[in-house]
């Protein structure tokens, strides 16, 4: 991998990790493309830039991590609501690792998963149209746990993470606002732990990490930082405007093009 491609991919990190498209699809096509998505490191480069995305959300919402003036013992119930609704896609992933490890190797079920999503998607906002001027509201342990269940769809490849916890949110009555937000919230010890993991499992199979490696995950997480801090800013006020539909058409399209190119053969590599 060059710095040209760490760049590219941080650029698509950025860009997708928040937004209901899967990042997983974009970075089939992106690192296949360039002809490095089998390569061991690139396969952990595509998720140890997740920090980057991590860093953007507590920059973006420091003052809900770190509010000034309050105590620990004020600040436990906001992290233990994140913890509750990260539990059960982390205990999950954690049990059935080896069956999600062979169901991450299906292109054709990233492709599928993009487009049954994008087809949902064009009647999302009718679903839930109960909730488009639902006030902003305090997430509850209840609303939390709930919405934890529906991140375990996304171990699903090409479900997309964001997609299936601001669904979550919505599906408790959350107007999309806050939905996202939260989205945005639980993704910290999310993707924290998916690094982590990742990152133990690459060095512990022997992978490297000299001078080259290291700055190509510095610069990767570097770009993939500014890029997500644009993209949440940007999605936030696009979703509350416009609703769903334009990501589901989006999500039909990529998920159109990723089964044509696998059914003719074209190598596509998950990551």
């Amino acid at each position: 991998m060059s710095i040209f491609h760490a760049i590219l991919l941080a650029i698509i990190e950025g860009l997708t990790e928040f937004l209901p498209v899967s990042s997983t699809g974009h970075m089939i096509i992106g690192s296949s493309l360039m002809g490095i998505a089998s390569d061991p490191f690139t396969k952990m480069f595509t998720v140890a830039i997740q920090l980057g995305a991590i860093l953007s959300v507590l920059v973006l919402y420091w003052r809900r991590f770190f509010p000034k003036g309050k105590t620990l013992k004020e600040l436990l119930p906001f992290y233990l609501k994140l913890l509750v609704a990260f539990i059960p896609a982390g205990v999950l992933g954690l049990l059935l690792n080896d069956y999600i490890d062979a169901l991450l190797e299906r292109v054709d079920v990233v492709g599928y998963m993009l487009v049954i999503g994008g087809v949902f998607f064009l009647f999302v906002d009718n679903i839930f149209r109960e909730s488009e001027n639902a006030p902003d509201r305090e997430i509850t342990f209840p609303t939390a746990w709930k919405i934890g269940f529906f991140q375990i769809i996304s171990l699903v490849p090409g479900v997309s993470r964001s997609a299936a916890t601001i669904i979550g949110g919505l599906a408790q009555k959350l107007n999309k606002k806050s939905a996202a937000e939260f989205s945005f919230f639980l993704a910290v010890p999310t993707m924290f732990a998916a690094t982590g993991y990742k990152i133990l499992k690459f060095y512990t199979a022997g992978g490297v990490f000299g001078s080259h490696e290291i700055t190509l995950l510095a610069v990767g997480n570097i770009v993939a930082f500014i890029v997500a801090i644009l993209a949440i800013k940007s999605f936030v006020t696009f979703l509350t405007r416009h609703g769903f539909k334009l990501f589901g058409y989006y999500r039909i399209a990529v998920g159109t093009l990723i089964l044509i190119l696998y059914y003719l053969g074209v190598g596509l590599t998950i990551v």
